[in-house]
């Protein structure tokens, strides 16, 4: 008789609090938590002034000895800033207040140092709030890199509301963009008998369908609106702790994205043009796509590249580059890939140029 062996680990928040003025319960939750007392705050100047400070005062406040770190993007320079500046604090932990590139940095370094950390949102322009995996900006593009899970999560319904819409409409995207993701993992098993979970699987299914069923109600400016989507947005990037892997949130229409953001970076968001993605992939799987998009139209997110004043050959050149993001995750986009004239075809036939 074969031994038994397997084993798993899935690292989830252990608390999460949504809604309205939630951030001031910051340093009661880094007490219940039973956290050390040097705490760094890794924000940047806007989202300082929107809800770092406060988050400053209320855990100066339980007196604890906090820093304040003001960074920029996800780079592996001011990953390396931070995790010099904790070190020499003796930082027990770390509070990450903004968007996704400062809850990315403080990801990498609690990695880093094996700290814990606290997710406090100000915008939702992605799952990645509650996700294990960060996006890393190179020289060549974005990455998805193992990271860690925050310990906890704060997201402030109000503090969201106040953030440009733009930003919640492409989280939206980027959940709803779960769906295609989900297709391509089919697939993948089918073709190349990858790993598979089906818990993974079922949440990430729950938050984009959840999106779509109630985007009459996504509005801009209406904060039930954020607490509408922080609980399908939080559980999209849960889905990745209990796959191991970004498999439940991530194929061919991140490819896609990705290729764009290393051919021709533009000023459009990773969940818009995910969600352009989506469209185009969903039709090469034989899929809804005009429900998907209907639903981000709906909801305010971009359905074409005239929307977000991206030419329509940067498309067309994504498309046919998309394959050789990630070799190591099989999608719809086979081996194989697309020609320049299928690209063309399927881009026009969805409606996105």
């Amino acid at each position: 008789m074969t031994e038994f062996t397997k084993a798993k680990t899935m690292d989830f928040p252990r608390t999460v609090r949504i809604g309205h003025d939630t951030i001031l319960e910051s340093g009661q939750i880094c007490d219940d938590l039973q956290f050390g007392r040097n705490g760094t705050i890794i924000t940047g100047e806007k989202t300082y002034r929107a809800a770092g400070k406060t988050v400053e005062d209320l855990m100066t406040d339980r007196k604890y000895n906090i820093r304040v770190i003001s960074t920029g993007n996800a780079t592996p320079e001011n990953v390396e800033n931070a995790i010099a500046v904790c070190k020499e604090d003796k930082a027990d932990y770390i509070a990450a207040v903004g968007g996704g590139s400062k809850i990315d940095i403080a990801k990498l370094v609690a990695a880093d140092l094996k700290i814990p950390f606290l997710s406090i949102p100000t915008s939702v322009a992605h799952d990645g709030i509650a996700s294990d995996r960060a996006s890393l900006k190179l020289d060549k593009g974005s990455k998805s890199v193992p990271a860690v899970s925050p310990m906890g999560i704060i997201a402030d319904s109000a503090v969201i509301n106040k953030a440009p819409y733009r930003f919640l409409a492409a989280g939206c995207a980027d959940v709803i963009s779960n769906l295609n993701a989900l297709n391509d993992w089919d697939f993948a098993v089918r073709m190349r008998n990858v790993d598979f979970s089906s818990s993974g699987y079922a949440i990430s299914k729950f938050a984009a369908e959840n999106l779509i069923e109630n985007c009459q109600l996504i509005k801009p400016h209406f904060e039930e609106s954020v607490w509408m989507t922080m609980r399908p947005i939080i559980a999209s990037g849960v889905s990745m702790c209990i796959a191991g892997s970004s498999r439940p949130t991530s194929g061919s229409e991140h490819m896609f994205s990705h290729a764009l953001d290393l051919l021709h970076p533009s000023g459009a968001l990773h969940g818009e043009q995910c969600g352009l993605g989506t469209i185009m992939m969903m039709e090469l799987h034989g899929g809804n796509w005009e429900r998907i998009r209907d639903a981000l139209r709906t909801i305010g997110a971009p359905v074409t590249a005239k929307q977000l004043n991206i030419p329509d050959q940067h498309i067309i050149d994504a498309l046919v580059a998309a394959k050789d993001i990630r070799k190591d995750r099989f999608t719809i986009l086979g081996d194989w890939g697309l020609t320049e004239e299928a690209a063309e075809n399927l881009a026009r036939s969805t409606g996105v140029i």
